[in-house]
């Protein structure tokens, strides 16, 4: 088929998810290296994407946009002005959908249903069956409406030079002797949190065992009340971090040897931009959702922990079940495998 000239991506939230697209875009790039990108996203997950070599143009918008006529004409108009030949929605939701349609462009890629909801495949012209397990894979899949078939999904993270030199900063005044481990309480459902004095035994076995400072990482009052009481459960094992963007985060993922976390967007920032990981998944599987990669590890509890379906978000027991010794296990491994590289 013809190369096209401009395309829009739309993958509006949430952080994670956003990043689970980040491979699409590269995949684009390599495959028609003239083509302009553009993405429509929501919130503070476009800071993910800021100065990303593969995105040409952020469409940022508002929490609730769909319910502002004067934003939904305002997205209208600079989309028509971008004149996308494709527009390809990640999401599978009416107001994604609705997004590529305001697009103009005649070829409108995306997922058939069930894996869109909402009625948004009325939206495309060209819905795509994917069937691999993971959703990075899921999503480079949509790229066979293309002609593009992605083997090998890459993020290629840009870097973020105000936020490095403040994390470099930060680093050198705890004045370490090896870089830390990266230990992240929060989540985005109450069934994702890991218990806080779990996270401060953690963190005290990764100072006994392998002789690593935890940094412990938290976004709003109540992530660092919880991440308060890690550092004061780990006998000085674990410090905690100061405020930061995600930006800071991704750069002081990149400084450290390490990031331990359950599903939640700083994990796959820190796996995006190519810190080995160790992901918590208790309600989910992995499979779908882990960190993307090789170089990572994900725990899980027995299948017999693992809530239905539709009590994910409010069944805590599966979080519960996963012990600390497994993780030091995970992430024993990681360590001398990137000490013997």
């Amino acid at each position: 088929m013809e190369a096209p000239t401009s395309i829009i991506i739309v993958k509006l939230s949430a952080i994670g998810d956003v990043l689970h697209g980040v491979p699409v875009a590269v995949a684009l790039k390599r495959a028609f290296p003239q083509v302009r990108i553009g993405w429509v996203v929501e919130g503070r997950a476009g800071d993910v994407l800021a100065g990303h070599p593969a995105v040409d143009h952020l469409f940022r918008l508002p929490r609730g946009w769909l319910r502002s006529f004067s934003a939904v004409r305002r997205l209208r108009r600079q989309l028509l002005g971008f004149e996308p030949d494709v527009a390809i929605d990640l999401q599978g939701l009416f107001k994604s959908g609705f997004a590529t349609w305001l697009s103009g462009a005649g070829m409108r890629i995306g997922h058939a249903p069930p894996e869109s909801r909402e009625r948004s495949w009325l939206f495309l012209t060209h819905p795509v069956t994917a069937s691999a397990a993971h959703v990075v894979d899921r999503n480079c899949q949509l790229l066979s409406a293309l002609d593009v078939q992605e083997i090998c999904p890459s993020f290629d993270m840009p870097r973020w030079p105000t936020s490095r030199a403040a994390m470099e900063g930060w680093i050198e005044s705890l004045n370490l002797s090896t870089p830390p481990a990266l230990l992240n309480p929060g989540a985005g459902w109450q069934s994702k949190i890991w218990p806080a004095e779990r996270f401060g035994q953690l963190a005290r076995e990764l100072d006994r065992r392998h002789g690593i400072r935890s940094v412990v990482v938290w976004g709003g009052d109540a992530e660092r009340s919880a991440a308060e009481r890690i550092v004061a459960d780990s006998a000085g094992a674990a410090i905690l971090a100061p405020r930061t963007s995600l930006q800071d985060l991704g750069e002081l993922a990149r400084l450290s040897r390490l990031f331990i976390s359950s599903d939640t967007g700083p994990l796959h920032l820190a796996a995006a931009v190519g810190t080995p990981c160790v992901g918590l998944f208790g309600p989910v599987p992995a499979t779908r959702n882990g960190p993307y990669g090789m170089q990572h590890r994900a725990v899980e509890p027995a299948p017999e922990f693992r809530p239905a379906w539709d009590q994910r978000k409010v069944d805590t027991l599966a979080m519960k079940a996963i012990d600390v010794e497994s993780v030091i296990r995970a992430a024993g491994g990681l360590l001398a495998r990137s000490a013997a590289a």
